[in-house]
């Protein structure tokens, strides 16, 4: 055999392996278009006295999925919180219902990247710890936000979410978050995944709210904070 004919065949070679890992990383890999993720809560808060975050404690937060829109509800003892992201057109809305009050926050493109510049090009670093998550084989990835903080993710190689905007801080991560942590003050916060479902979500869970709420502008509603 001819020395040029061995050499095409090692080009050939060198060119199929890396087709063949990918391919067989797309088909272990299971693409999430649709379903409901659920995160139980928990919080630290350094003291031994009762303080007001610790109402948090317990609550829920629950990550709708449908094509490239997207629900997150926080339930806890306080309240409930809403955010409804629409990805295609970079539309939000976020819903505030404490006590009796019920407030629905609109969001442009423009106000939607705002809101999140801290998580704008987050890299996650892999590192070699493991844990098994709601059944699945997670691995440990942190990563540093904009503002300097940490945060923590295992996260599921096995499962994929086809809409990467639902949320920007696992835009770059390779996998699902299934468990994550980070600090904010002398409050340390921890999701965890407690359920999976992929059946369908109905489309009317995405709907931005017609009537029933006091409606103001993100803008206007930053200007109020200061």
């Amino acid at each position: 055999m001819s020395t040029n004919i061995v050499d095409m065949k090692q080009k050939i070679l060198l060119l199929l392996v890396p087709m063949f890992l990918f391919a067989a990383f797309c088909f272990a890999q299971k693409t999430i278009s649709e379903g409901t993720i659920v995160y139980t809560i928990s919080i630290q808060t350094g003291n031994s006295k009762p303080q007001m975050a610790d109402a948090l404690d317990g609550a829920t937060t629950t990550v709708y999925l449908k094509g490239g829109l997207s629900r997150t509800d926080m339930v806890s003892s306080l309240g409930n919180e809403s955010t409804i992201y629409n990805s295609e057109t970079g539309e939000a809305v976020i819903l505030k219902e404490y006590s009796s009050q019920k407030l629905m926050i609109t969001l442009t493109k423009e106000n939607w990247i705002e809101k999140n510049k801290n998580y704008q090009g987050v890299i996650f670093t892999i590192g070699t710890d493991t844990k098994v998550i709601a059944g699945y084989n997670c691995k440990k990835a942190t990563a540093k936000l904009e503002d300097g903080s940490t945060i923590i993710v295992y996260y599921t190689p096995d499962l994929a979410v086809i809409n990467k905007e639902y949320d920007q801080t696992f835009k770059n991560l390779p996998g699902l978050a299934m468990q994550y942590e980070f600090q904010s003050g002398s409050l340390k916060f921890k999701y965890v995944v407690t359920r999976l479902d992929f059946s369908p979500v109905p489309i009317a869970k995405f709907n931005f709210p017609r009537s029933g709420y006091r409606v103001m502008t993100y803008d206007d509603n930053q200007k109020e904070k200061q």
